[in-house]
């Protein structure tokens, strides 16, 4: 194969490096763009793109050996869950160790993307250069552009107010009231950094929710039950067993002052901690239902019930958004993009979208395998399947989703992380038979190099 199609990778991230590396390691010519000025992107506490929610005391919420890529594992040195710092190192001895880190420009953002009838991609950078690629794969996250209560409650309030995204540390809250609304995994923790330094910490949320601890019977809770066999052993026989374990070794939410939750467990995404429910069964916080309205520098809630609060804190979640895409042409209105396994969008067979799910796991080891995928993909080693069996699959897919998750913005790309991955290395293989029987035609062919030639002559 003499010429392989040319890539454009956006982002750096966890996500992005893991694609970036499956090209690299295939032979496919790419560059990969990144706002900061280094790699890691969430993971990079204090990131100077802005982008980051990372915040001080931030440790990751699966087990390292759940999070590390498949052929680097991370340091035995490290913590079963390692702190930020620990992350970020990661990342960037995985970029050096695989020998990639001259293929991403740094302090570069893409500011556009289009793609021309002929199928390239023109991407226009924030430099002002303009380049084209045959193929674009985006990995720009979405833990990044907040999102902020819609609608928003009535009344005004005179206290602060920020959002997740924004929280660095507790020092901020001492002697004050505050009020943390979400019960999801950043709510968790900072409601209970909160409560060590606050006069009164209150919680709200709109429904109750399971808080699973990080360790259960001495092990990491991702870690228990993992085995060959669980990708193929129906939900409802998983969910049995894990709802008999968290009656062992948890008990009952309303034990510990909390609403019962109107959900059975796994139809929410998890909330894991292993600090929250000590804190509110010693009085150091206080549940709250939804709130009502804000009446200056108290709010009230649903119960008529109302509080003196300082400091407002919106666990409210993140919109999914690609700012260098017209929002006509790719856009995901109340967070939901439909794609074929998460990476796919049918009728564009040269874009990809990489770790745009919600796994209960990590995405890392997702994202890796993705972009595997993809780079087998355009050395048409694969070949993806006619597209309407590609959207059949993809409605199968979202009435299951649909069916088993709690209605919310929050659950609209939720994929089990080991069915995840059992699913698409049953896919391979049928993309590989089909590749076969197609002689391994390139899918998406090298076209860029030529319309780049034919633009400079015109110019």
């Amino acid at each position: 194969m003499n010429e392989l199609p040319s890539a454009c990778v956006i982002g750096a991230g966890s996500s992005g490096i893991a694609a970036a590396k499956a090209l690299h390691e295939r032979g496919i010519q790419f560059d990969c763009f990144e706002k900061s000025d280094r790699v890691g992107g969430n993971w990079v506490f204090g990131n100077r793109n802005g982008m980051s929610s990372a915040y001080r005391s931030l440790h990751i919420n699966t087990s390292r050996e759940r999070m590390e890529y498949s052929d680097f594992p991370m340091p035995s040195s490290y913590p079963d869950f390692p702190h930020h710092t620990h992350i970020a190192t990661y990342f960037d001895a995985y970029v050096d160790h695989f020998g990639f880190r001259d293929r991403i420009a740094f302090e570069t953002g893409v500011e556009h993307a289009e793609r021309g009838a002929d199928g390239v991609w023109t991407i226009r950078l924030d430099t002002g250069e303009t380049r084209r690629y045959d193929a674009l794969l985006v990995a720009n996250g979405h833990h990044w552009n907040p999102r902020w209560p819609e609608p928003s409650f009535p009344g005004q309030f005179e206290g602060q107010q920020m959002h997740a995204h924004f929280y660095v540390e507790n020092s901020g809250f001492q002697d004050k009231n505050v009020l943390v609304v979400g019960i999801g995994n950043s709510a968790m923790d900072i409601a209970v950094e909160a409560s060590f330094v606050a006069r009164k910490t209150f919680i709200s949320s709109r429904r109750g929710a399971y808080i699973l601890p990080k360790y259960l019977f001495g092990r990491p809770l991702d870690q228990i039950g993992v085995n060959g066999l669980t990708p193929v052993l129906p939900f409802r026989f998983r969910r049995t067993i894990l709802q008999t374990l968290y009656r062992i070794g948890v008990g009952r939410v309303q034990d510990y002052g909390l609403p019962e939750p109107d959900h059975k467990i796994g139809e929410a995404h998890p909330t894991i901690s292993a600090d929250f429910l000590n804190r509110i069964a010693h009085g150091e916080m206080t549940w709250k239902p939804n709130v009502a309205g804000l009446e200056g520098e108290q709010v009230r809630f649903e119960d008529g019930s109302a509080e003196p609060v300082d400091v407002i804190v919106w666990c409210t979640g993140y919109k999914v958004s690609f700012p260098f895409f017209d929002a006509e042409f790719i856009s995901a209105p109340d967070n939901d993009l439909p794609l074929y396994r998460r990476v796919f969008k049918p009728g564009l067979d040269n874009l990809a979208f990489i770790a745009l799910l919600q796994p209960l796991g990590a995405t890392m080891p997702l994202a890796e395998a993705q972009g595997r995928w993809f780079a087998a993909y355009l050395r048409g080693e694969y070949h993806l399947p006619p597209q309407a069996e590609m959207e059949a699959d993809m409605h199968r897919e979202r009435a299951k989703m649909f069916k088993r998750y709690v209605a919310s913005k929050r659950h609209t790309m939720q994929v089990d992380f080991d069915n995840y991955l059992y699913e698409l290395r049953k896919e391979l293989k049928a993309g590989a038979a089909r590749a076969r029987t197609a002689g391994f035609t390139l899918p998406v062919p090298p076209r860029a190099r030529t319309a780049q030639t034919a633009a400079v002559a015109a110019a």
